[in-house]
């Protein structure tokens, strides 16, 4: 296991992380994942073990159902706090009442709060906000998330879910008013969606943010059961939870080009996925979750995978995104800037 720093904080993390929304199984949340304590302990025991000292919740998975089976899994393991790295979120409706959702400043002191005590801890590590909330103005979430850091409660802010311009934005406010900035980005990100690349990526590496990817495997689409003549495994959650969106005439593609290197390598079609993933760049940690031991320590051996140059050639190619303006015109326009 390597481990990476987390943007320019200082802060190491490993190369994996290891997200828990697959605990729980409350409502909705059911058809994702529904591990209880006992069964949750043991991946969190085996993630620790390999190496992952990065731990990824939230509190709308399973409505605190999650968060609370973590909590606990860290304190039956006798893990001591300060060796792990705890990241959890909020914005999501966690209640029926008119202000149980969103990122007002109310809204993020009060979620701050219930997620410490369903952890089971003083302090969250990373916070992220969990995707954009258009009725709530981004000074008022940027002033409570700077509450929440000034308090000790909060060591570092993330975001997830928003695009380039909004994340610039939140940090020049940031700047601005000499508040915290988000050091770290949560965004979906796998090899049969790199849609990423276009602004995103390109951003986060210019103002050094980390990356965290989540459903590196296109919620399971890219685990090997899924193949152009084999449309539905049985036992996956995408055969009744579609998400996130796949072009699937297009990932069948890559599926047949991952196959044989994962051949040539002896490891599973995952593992290919994943390690394409640990070979970008611009990625700190790749969120990986599972239902049970043997797709966990699969996912964690990509670690182990070293990809040739004429393997990532291929896996570029065929998953590669069309050229969109102004991409191809700023790379037209490059083409006699230095002299030959």
């Amino acid at each position: 296991m390597k481990y990476k720093f987390l943007g320019n904080t200082g802060v190491l993390v490993s190369e994996l992380c290891f997200g828990t929304m697959t605990f729980g199984g409350d409502g909705y949340w059911e058809a994702i994942g529904k591990l209880q304590q006992e069964e949750g302990t043991a991946l969190v025991k085996t993630a620790w073990e390999s190496g992952i000292n990065f731990f990824d919740t939230a509190n709308v998975y399973s409505y605190g159902k999650s968060e609370e089976i973590l909590g606990q899994a860290i304190k039956d393991l006798n893990i001591k706090r300060s060796e792990v790295v705890i990241a959890t979120k909020a914005r999501g409706r966690m209640a029926a009442g008119a202000n149980q959702i969103g990122l007002s400043r109310l809204h993020i002191m009060d979620s701050v709060n219930e997620s410490l005590q369903r952890l089971g801890t003083d302090y969250i590590d990373l916070f992220y906000i969990h995707g954009v909330d258009k009725e709530t103005s981004l000074e008022e979430t940027m002033r409570g998330l700077e509450d929440i850091v000034r308090s000790g409660k909060v060591r570092y802010l993330g975001v997830s879910n928003h695009a380039a311009w909004q994340i610039m934005k939140a940090n020049g406010i940031a700047d601005k008013n000499g508040w915290t900035r988000f050091v770290a980005c949560q965004h979906y990100y796998s090899i049969a969606g790199r849609d990423l690349e276009r602004e995103l990526i390109p951003m986060m590496q210019d103002q050094n943010l980390a990356l965290m990817p989540w459903s590196p495997l296109a919620g399971g689409f890219l685990s090997g059961k899924y193949t152009r003549n084999n449309e539905t495994s049985g036992d996956n959650r995408r055969d009744n939870f579609d998400f996130p969106p796949v072009d699937k005439d297009k990932a069948y593609d890559i599926i047949e080009v991952i196959q044989p290197i994962a051949e040539a390598h002896s490891v599973s079609v995952a593992q290919i996925a994943l390690a394409w993933l640990l070979h970008q760049k611009a990625v700190t940690s790749v969120i990986i979750g599972a239902k049970k031991p043997d797709q966990l320590t699969d996912n964690i051996a990509a670690t182990s995978v070293v990809l040739t140059e004429e393997d990532l050639t291929k896996l570029n190619g065929i998953s590669a995104l069309k050229a969109e303006y102004p991409a191809w015109m700023l790379e037209r326009q490059a083409r006699d800037r230095i002299p030959q």
